[in-house]
């Protein structure tokens, strides 16, 4: 049986705790950053594995979306580098990751176990202030040495339905040659019969002074050779700023309403990134109540920018990291199910998004505990989705779910 979704890159231990006020100094308060390795601080492997046993650990990059769509019944493959150690052969960190991964029924049979390099670590500085926002260090470790050729096998065993690449700009061999390596492979993939998937971070700074001072980041220059040759492609309302701000700089946002801002930032991204070459593309931008899609159907025929609401707002968010990459766990398994209708140009947009809002909704909800446990079988999903009702009380959405 071939593999539904194979997700490849970023694999993280997310580590959250009071202690980690050092990313304030990192990366600034409320900012986020990729960090050097060598930056990363010596915590001995003891005192990690009891971080994770406490509780302060969640599986971060795929952790975030493969156990959400192998929940809904989908088979699932995580291809991803982890740190060698004394844990079964792992690291304390990459066992985590590794087990989270497999308690959840994904093919771990991918995962290269690097010599020298640790699992990537995400160090997220808890605060109690009601509007504080702690910094966030991710030392991408094995995840900056993601070889290609090593996971073209991977492909070529599982024919993948969909290959999901997490992310452009988070790993300095994945990204080599100016992001030309990565889109080398992304069409090899497409060559190969996938349908291609790929978001982007940098986790440089703070988003909001960096939009406000009108000034670009580097790596999004990564997009330029990549987003040609992706199907889909879908990114946050600061980043689609961001990535603008970079590679046509002079757009003064705040002189514009926000949905106005979103609908132009996504005319730029599929203005100067689509061909017209008898494939569908679907484009995106998530927003704090929904998301925006803009798609392309094989006739180049394009429709958009197109909000889709979502109906899923009501509940306390308990943790928005992870949210973006919710959605796409949500939107990636609706087209998994409907692909031959995606690739025809006749599959409905809007509800792909909608489900995309339900999986996000249900993510940053859920307790960090337990944040896959409102996840059900795709029809029961689906269901959701298509009813008319809007949720007016988060207990009101997990009673409907069942």
């Amino acid at each position: 049986m071939a593999t539904d979704v194979l997700i490849l890159n970023t694999a993280a231990c997310d580590l959250r705790h009071e202690a980690f006020d050092f990313s304030d100094e990192l990366v600034g308060a409320g900012g986020l950053a990729k960090c050097r390795t060598e930056d990363m601080p010596d915590y001995p492997q003891s005192r990690m594995k009891q971080w994770i046993d406490d509780g302060f650990a969640t599986a971060g990059g795929p952790g975030n979306t493969a156990p959400l769509i192998a929940r809904t019944g989908l088979k699932v493959a995580v291809g991803v580098n982890l740190g060698a150690g004394d844990y079964g052969g792992l690291d304390a960190q990459g066992r985590f990751f590794h087990d989270t991964m497999a308690a959840n029924g994904i093919d771990m049979s991918a995962t290269f176990v690097h010599p020298r390099l640790p699992t990537g670590t995400t160090f997220i500085h808890s605060t109690t202030g009601e509007h504080d926002r702690g910094g966030i260090a991710y030392f991408p470790n094995a995840n900056n040495d993601f070889d290609f050729e090593v996971f073209k096998r991977a492909v070529e065993r599982m024919t993948p339905r969909i290959v999901y690449y997490m992310y452009s700009g988070l790993s300095d061999r994945g990204d080599a040659r100016g992001g030309r390596d990565l889109a080398t492979f992304i069409r090899w993939c497409r060559d190969k019969g996938s349908l291609t998937v790929v978001d982007s971070h940098t986790l440089t700074g703070n988003p909001g002074e960096l939009i406000e001072a009108g000034v670009g980041v580097e790596a999004y220059h990564l997009l330029e050779p990549l987003l040609p040759e992706v199907d889909v492609f879908f990114t946050s309302c600061d980043e689609a700023k961001l990535i603008e701000n970079t590679l046509a700089p002079g757009r003064v946002w705040r002189d514009y309403e926000a949905n106005e801002n979103v609908a132009h930032g996504l005319h730029f991204l599929t203005r100067r990134f689509w061909r017209s070459d008898g494939r569908t593309r679907l484009f995106g931008v998530t927003v704090s109540d929904g998301a925006f899609e803009r798609h392309l159907c094989p006739d180049s025929h394009a429709d958009g920018p197109n909000k889709v609401e979502s109906k899923f707002m009501a509940g306390e968010v308990v943790d928005l990291v992870g949210a973006g990459d919710s959605f796409r766990a949500g939107l990636i398994t609706y087209l998994a199910v409907h692909l031959d209708d995606f690739r025809k140009g006749s599959i409905n947009f809007a509800e792909a998004v909608q489900m995309g809002n339900l999986f996000a909704s249900l993510y940053i909800k859920a307790p960090l505990g337990d944040r896959y446990g409102n996840i059900k079988p795709y029809e029961t999903m689906l269901r959701i989705v298509r009813g008319g009702a809007t949720y007016s009380t988060f207990e009101a959405l997990q009673a409907a779910l069942g």
